[in-house]
């Protein structure tokens, strides 16, 4: 990811994690046969990167690092699979590494031949180049003129050693030895460009496909013509033959159909109509298996198997997503594991974030499901709906009835859906007394608990349905909710209100039981959509003119409004605990809001704006989907596993631009490093030791240093030993250790000098403590904090011997006494250590209180310290009892 403006990632908060629902595009898949396992694998283009399925389960088996590029074309022989991207091309290796790439073409390579240790490459400019695969260096290099013989085609006929067929878009052939860089022989064709050339069983017998929907069955050796077959549904994309015995031949062409050929009766046996909605990009038979792999542009891999009576393929197994751009997601339930989607093809699909298997199409809108049912007019495109262009689902009662409602482009009527059982529901939703062609349903929700549907029409209208039965239920006002169309209905957690908005620019609030209006106002503009959080019950509205106003239900206030996007926001989400609004736009733009602050706290652009956008519900992922691409992305919320800054970002931030994620879920290495690092805008915030020189501030000190000061004498008693000490046994055989963190040797005690003086030199006894000198320059340079720390490091029974030694009697003098109730005074003054103070202040009073009276300086600064005391305690007092006051009222009143 780039760099923004202040040095951080583009986005803060949302890193690319995968793409859902992507499984092959306009480039033919390719079939291996894996001698190790003993099983065929498929390969398919997803964009960028390539998927590899076991053609058994047609499970994934491995998804390839992402190019620089699409990928325009591949190939694969039994070790590595080649993609080609712009005029380089490269060699995975298991799959998933890019062991070599190969540069020298100058266009786009458009066809890729393996042959041995060496690969074949043709551009655009009919230029063949034939590379050493493992040393990356060429070995030859053929140049074709593209007005005479444009290449479109190319095969390595069997047995035929050293030698390449190419077809072009000319209509004639040509065969070259390119070992000894000689042209063997030039077929002179049909006169129509040539399209696909297929080794046929036999050897010596290629099929070549023309512009024409021709398939001619050729023998090249003796440049003969065996038969012929024509379709009639355009050019032929791709050939294969069945060798599992039967003679037949399939061929693909654009519209989607197969067609079925006998080679020993020369005569089309079947059709497949439909295999695919777009064009057949490839089909392959597998080896001795009566299996058909196909896959086309419609985003779809099919296999079909041949076990029928009269030798048509039946549907075995399939990875499908939808074959045209999306038109809504939203995350089904509450554990955030199922995305629904609709799409521009009508379909409606449920996405999983964990795994393929759990895929599953609710598949096509029906006008008539029963009569479509009885005549068979599964695939007529006349009885399907038009693309869901609104939908909303509750899973509360999916077991028991419908839980999808969608409103379809152009039409009245909402459709249901159940989810359970994956199809269209039983209900159609409209007025009956409506019969106008021109008024289209344009919002819809759902209640919480899956009972009704609030469905809101262009006219005005907003009506309310049973799930269960589909009967009309009422409908908010008179005649019509609102002037102009509704774009937006939304009904609380607790069905008590219905909130409805209009593009005449009117929020209204409705009683949603007995349908009576309870508030209306006017935004500054017209309204674009709307969503609610039902838990917080904070509502979003996305405004006409860019700016978003966030509406608190139960106040119908306005409570947040931000601007800053260049074009029309197109959908919007709410984090799960309701603290973030994250909007996309048509500027191509993601934000994130902090609702609490009011702040834009993360902002990033994509290269295809984002149409949709939806939170999961336990707030994992950021799903969203965008214009012209197939796929659903999947962003991951940063915030739930690294430190992330949510400072609001300054107003002259430009984000910089993301790539949309690949199927691969970890695309980059380097990513994962730079997410452990620290955040460079991550300031390190130290707490200072007083906020304010007004406030009182504690120590930070534990209690046990300063509470039981007081009660010194009873904890001694307590801990007085109930019998005396016991004399030590005589010394271990291992060298004593003087006990500690760092371990040391106990010094060896030094035998008593006979001559050594036994008068104790009092000197050494009365020598004073580091508290007492400390408090000594205290009173003459009136600074105390040295003395201060030394008593915060002792403990309670050092304390108190320290105070005790402060008196002449032992030890100390006036003098000493003095400079510590000034330091009291000083930290009373200071307001801090507040509790400290207070605590040194009773033990001194308690050991001196008998000796303070007759000293007139220590009495003195008694005075002083007493109105101290006295002052900052009635201001703590009267906070005391103004927060208790509140309290009291707040725990006692009926809110």
């Amino acid at each position: 990811m780039e760099r923004g403006s202040e040095g951080r990632t583009s986005s803060a908060l949302f890193a690319g994690f995968r793409a859902l629902g992507l499984f092959s595009t306009d480039i033919p898949h390719v079939v291996r046969f894996s001698a190790l396992k003993r099983r065929f694998y498929v390969t398919t283009c997803v964009g960028k990167s390539f998927h590899t399925y076991d053609v058994q389960k047609l499970s994934l088996v491995a998804v390839s690092n992402s190019l620089p590029q699409d990928i325009c074309c591949m190939a694969a022989d039994g070790r590595l699979v080649f993609a080609a991207y712009g005029n380089v091309f490269s060699a995975f290796a298991r799959n998933k590494e890019v062991v070599h790439t190969f540069k020298g073409h100058k266009a786009e390579i458009h066809l890729l031949q393996p042959f041995g240790d060496h690969i074949i490459s043709v551009d655009t400019d009919s230029i063949l180049i034939i590379w050493h695969i493992y040393s990356e260096e060429e070995y030859l290099q053929l140049t074709f003129d593209k007005s005479v013989f444009k290449i479109s085609a190319i095969l390595h006929p069997s047995t035929y050693l050293n030698k390449i067929l190419l077809g072009s878009e000319q209509g004639s052939l040509q065969l070259w030895n390119v070992k000894s860089n000689k042209l063997l022989y030039t077929f002179q064709g049909w006169k129509i460009g040539v399209t696909a050339l297929q080794q046929a069983p036999a050897v010596d017998v290629v099929a070549v496909g023309l512009m024409s929907g021709q398939v001619i069955i050729h023998n090249i050796k003796f440049d003969e013509t065996l038969m012929k077959f024509h379709q009639d549904w355009g050019p032929i994309t791709s050939i294969s033959f069945r060798t599992d015995g039967h003679p037949i031949m399939a061929a693909g062409s654009p519209c989607g159909h197969i067609g079925l050929w006998d080679l020993e009766d020369k005569k089309l046996i079947n059709q497949m109509r439909n295999a695919h909605s777009t064009a057949i990009a490839g089909l392959t038979f597998l080896h001795r298996e009566p299996l058909l792999v196909t896959n086309g542009a419609d985003n779809a891999l099919r296999i079909w198997i041949f076990d029928g009576p009269t030798g048509e393929g039946r549907l075995l197994r399939f990875r499908m997503g939808h074959s045209a751009p999306l038109t809504k997601i939203r995350y089904y339930g509450q554990n955030g594991q199922q995305i629904l989607s609709a799409s521009q093809d009508g379909t409606l699909q449920s996405f999983s974030t964990i795994h393929e298997k759990f895929n599953k199409s609710l598949g096509h809108g029906l006008i008539n499901k029963k009569r479509v049912k009885r005549k068979g007019l599964q695939n007529a495109i006349s009885v399907r709906l038009p693309p869901i262009t609104k939908f909303a689902a509750e899973e509360a009662r999916e077991s028991d009835w419908d839980s999808i409602i969608a409103c379809h482009q152009g039409k009245l009527s909402c459709s249901t859906w159940n989810y359970q059982r994956s199809t269209i529901g039983a209900y159609f939703l409209k007025p009956k007394e409506l019969k106008k062609d021109d008024i289209t349903a344009t919002a819809v929700d759902i209640t919480s608990c899956g009972n009704f549907a609030v469905i809101g029409l262009s006219s005005g209208a907003v009506d309310v349905y049973n799930m269960q039965s589909g009967i009309h239920r009422g409908s908010f006002g008179e005649d019509q909710a609102h002037k102009g169309s509704v774009r937006g209905v939304a009904v609380d957690g607790l069905n008590q209100l219905t909130i409805t908005t209009g593009s005449e620019g009117l929020l209204k609030f409705w009683n949603f039981k007995n349908k009576i209006l309870i508030h209306s106002m006017s935004l500054d503009s017209s309204p674009n959509m709307m969503l609610l959080h039902r838990d917080s019950g904070i509502l979003g509205l996305a405004l006409d003119d860019f700016s978003i106003s966030v509406l608190d239900i139960e106040t119908r206030k306005i409570v947040r409004e931000f601007s800053g996007h260049q074009g029309q926001i197109n959908d919007l989400t709410f984090s799960p605990d309701g603290r973030w609004l994250i909007s996309a736009s048509m500027d191509c733009s993601v934000r994130t809001w902090d609702l609490p602050s009011g702040c834009l706290i993360d902002s990033f652009l994509l290269d295809s704006a984002p149409l949709n956008i939806t939170m999961s519900p336990t707030g994992d992922f950021l799903a969203t989907s965008h214009v012209d691409h197939l796929g659903i992305y999947l962003w991951s919320n940063i915030s739930l596993y690294s430190v992330v800054s949510l400072r609001p970002l300054p107003t002259d931030y430009v984000p910089s631009v993301v790539m949309l994620p690949g199927t691969c879920q970890t695309q980059d290495v380097e990513l994962l490093e730079e997410t452990i690092e620290p955040s460079d805008e991550m300031i390190e915030y130290d707490s200072p030791e007083q906020l304010n020189e007004q406030l009182v501030t504690l120590s930070l000190l534990p209690e046990s240093r300063w509470k039981n000061l007081l009660n010194l004498d009873v904890i001694k008693k307590k801990n007085k030993p109930k019998e005396p000490p016991k004399v030590p046994k005589s010394a271990p055989f291992f060298i004593p250790t003087v006990p500690g963190l760092v371990p040391r040797y106990a010094a060896p005690e030094q035998k008593n000098d006979p001559h050594q003086s036994k008068v104790v030199n009092l000197g050494i006894l009365a020598q004073k403590s580091d508290f007492c000198l400390k408090l000594e320059e205290g009173l003459v340079n009136n600074k105390y904090e040295a003395a201060l720390n030394l008593l915060k490091e002792l403990g309670p029974s050092g304390i108190e011997t320290e105070l005790r030694s402060l008196s002449p009697d032992c030890g100390g003098s006036v003098e000493v006494m003095q400079s510590f109730l000034k330091m009291i005074g000083m930290m009373l003054d200071r307001k801090r250590d507040f509790e400290l103070a207070q605590a040194y202040l009773a033990l001194f009073l308690k050991l001196h209180l008998k000796m303070l009276p007759s000293e007139p300086v220590l009495l003195e600064e008694m005075t002083k310290l007493s109105s101290q005391v006295e002052e900052n305690w009635i201001h703590l007092q009267s906070l005391f009892n103004q927060s208790m006051c509140i309290l009291n009222y707040i725990k006692s009143a009926l809110l």
